[in-house]
């Protein structure tokens, strides 16, 4: 009975929406700045190659990295929003456990990075603290 109560509260569905855009988006973000990073590959090689700044115009230039820069930056902003307007025991738990697991979980099948044993364990632990500091 208290779920429908939930549902039916003024600020639920915008809450909800909010939290899906920090977490969407900051997921989003972060793969589209380690694609961006993967296609340029090894900063350091590229600098002693072309030069500073070759590398960081290649960096800045990048349509992969612009992208992945809107998306962190609609990330932040609507984290500061969250902020502002919903209780910090909801937004910082969801928006610091679910991208961490999605970032993971993209890393290995979009990205087809080696993902060990020990971040799929992060992952894993951050998403039962959160239970935890939930119940």
């Amino acid at each position: 009975m208290i779920a429908p109560l939930i549902t039916r509260s003024p600020g639920f569905w915008p809450g909800l929406a909010t939290i899906a855009v920090i977490v969407i988006c900051s997921s989003t973000g972060e793969l589209f700045t380690a694609a961006a990073m993967k296609s340029i590959g090894d900063v350091d090689k590229a600098r002693v190659r072309d030069g500073l700044g070759a590398t960081v115009r290649a960096v800045l230039t990048s349509p992969m990295f612009i992208a992945g820069l809107a998306f962190l930056a609609i990330a932040f902003f609507a984290l500061l929003y969250a902020l502002n307007h919903m209780p910090l025991g909801l937004v910082a738990p969801v928006s610091a456990s679910l991208p961490l697991v999605i970032n993971a979980v993209s890393a290995k099948f979009i990205l087809k990075e080696n993902v060990d044993h020990r971040r799929w364990a992060a992952a894993v632990l951050v998403c039962i603290g959160v239970y935890l500091m939930a119940h």
